[in-house]
């Protein structure tokens, strides 16, 4: 049971803690507290996803969840600290609104369908040899051997990372497509 001998101030008078910064003035529950951080299992280092400068991020993990995600203080490029969304980024792999099944509209659809993995990437990969067949152009108009696609066309994201656009633009121009940019120079 509480008693007034129980205030913070009286607390704070009584003890070594005179200016109330310290023991007097924290409470039984906030000394039973403990850092999510203190009680992973392991910790993983990652690179924030959000957008291109590619900050360092530790991911700490406790029973296979995510539990906490900090900035990375041995990172070169961010020295620790993270910006308002990488500092939220543990929602990007935690939240209950996050989809974790593939969605799909048919054309002219009214309702959107589960589709696994397997179906929905042959979809895609079908409908990207389609295009690029159905729009090879082997010669230009004054017969000069171009040997290229018109109907693929790639913009990438400033979230991905050098690494990624360099592959995305090696995948885009084997393909033979021309039209590739990214929001980083738009």
């Amino acid at each position: 049971m509480k008693t007034f001998l129980d205030w913070p101030v009286l607390r704070q008078l009584r003890g070594d803690d005179v200016l109330g910064r310290g023991s007097a003035v924290r409470s039984r529950r906030t000394e039973e507290l403990t850092s999510r951080t203190t009680e992973a299992d392991h910790v993983a280092r990652s690179v924030c996803p959000y957008c291109a400068v590619g900050c360092g991020q530790k991911v700490f993990v406790k029973d296979g969840e995510v539990t906490q995600i900090e900035g990375d203080p041995d990172s070169p490029v961010s020295r620790g600290r993270l910006c308002p969304k990488g500092s939220a980024s543990k929602n990007l792999v935690t939240s209950p609104l996050r989809q974790t099944k593939v969605r799909y509209r048919r054309p002219y659809g009214t309702e959107w369908e589960d589709l696994d993995l397997t179906t929905a990437m042959e979809m895609i990969a079908d409908r990207v040899v389609r295009t690029r067949r159905d729009y090879w152009q082997e010669h230009d108009e004054q017969g000069r051997r171009v040997r290229r696609t018109m109907g693929i066309a790639s913009l990438g994201g400033a979230t991905l990372d050098n690494e990624e656009n360099y592959l995305i633009k090696k995948l885009f121009t084997a393909m033979g497509a021309i039209q590739i940019e990214n929001q980083a120079r738009i």
